[in-house]
Order: C-alpha cells, then structure tokens, then sequence
C-alpha cells in the first residue's frame, strides 16, 4: 500500500481508486465522475451573483442548484486540494522552469504560466463543446461503455501525443 509520503504511486492502484469513485457518484448522484461542468457551476453562481437574471438562461440554470453539480466543484477542489498536499507531503515539489520547456519556448516562468493559462482555458472552451472532459470520457464514459466517448479518448490521444512529438522535438 502507498504511503503519503512516497514520490509516486502505482498507476493502476491509482487508476482503480478513481475508478472506484464512479459507485458512490452513481449510487447517491446519479451523476459519473468530470470535472468541465463545475466551472460552469462556479461561473453561474458568480454570474447569479451579480445578475439573478442568469437563470433565465437554460444552460448557467442547470448547473446552478443541486447536489450533483456542487459533487463535480467539490471533486475539482479535492483534486487541486491533493496534488498540493502531495507534493508537500513527498517532498516532490518543482522549482523554477524545466530546462526543456525553456529550450522548446524561449520562456521563462511568466511566459510558461500564461501559455499554461490560454491553454488551460482553450482546453475547458474544447471540453464544454464536447460535452465533457477527459476525466468525464476517459473515465465515466468508457465505463459506460460509450462509443462516443471512446473516439473522445481516442482523439485526446492522438492530439496530446501529435502535440508533444512538434513541442518536444530535438531542437537544432
């Protein structure tokens, strides 16, 4: 069993254990396990905050009330929540900017974090169109047994790895 306090964990220990989360999400929520549709709840409720009239609009008043869309916020939080207890925790914290990153980018911290930023948001803009997130397809669909989810995963695949053979090549 994995100890806190180690670098790493087994991935498919860890795989399992998420995995295992979709029970009581589906038992007590009838939801599956994503993470996209609670920015969508955080950002209709800061928006309900300043106009009440967003629940006028059908999409910001779905993802306003209920258990299910604040179990999506508090499963993000936990995430974020965790890998920070993590690297506190294993002493695996990074410092500064990866040598490759630099090499590829020609940035420092800032430019890095502002890249990190835009594609973080292109990501969650891409998520939302799709109906859900990698977690959501990766994990809820394909338990599901959903054929649209699995040309999801593909496709993230495909694209992540596409990505990173044109950032990472060997750089003359």
């Amino acid at each position: 069993m994995p100890r806190f306090t180690d670098k790493a964990w087994s991935p498919y220990l860890a795989g399992a254990l998420i995995g295992l989360l979709q029970i009581p999400a589906f038992l007590f929520l009838g939801t599956a396990l994503g993470a996209s549709s609670s920015f969508v709840t955080v950002g209709a409720s800061l928006a309900e905050f300043l106009d009440p009239g967003i629940r006028g609009i059908r999409y910001a008043a779905a993802h306003l009330d209920g258990a299910k869309n604040w179990w999506q916020v508090a499963l993000v939080a936990g995430i974020a929540l965790g890998a920070f207890a993590s690297s506190r925790l294993s002493g695996a914290v990074r410092r500064g900017v990866a040598p490759v990153w630099r090499r590829a980018t020609g940035l420092g911290p800032i430019g890095r974090f502002a890249m990190a930023f835009a594609a973080g948001f292109v990501m969650l803009l891409g998520a939302r169109i799709a109906d859900g997130c990698t977690s959501g397809h990766g994990l809820s669909g394909m338990a599901q047994l959903s054929l649209g989810s699995f040309a999801a995963v593909v496709a993230m695949f495909a694209g992540g790895i596409l990505t990173a053979t044109l950032f990472f090549r060997p750089v003359r």
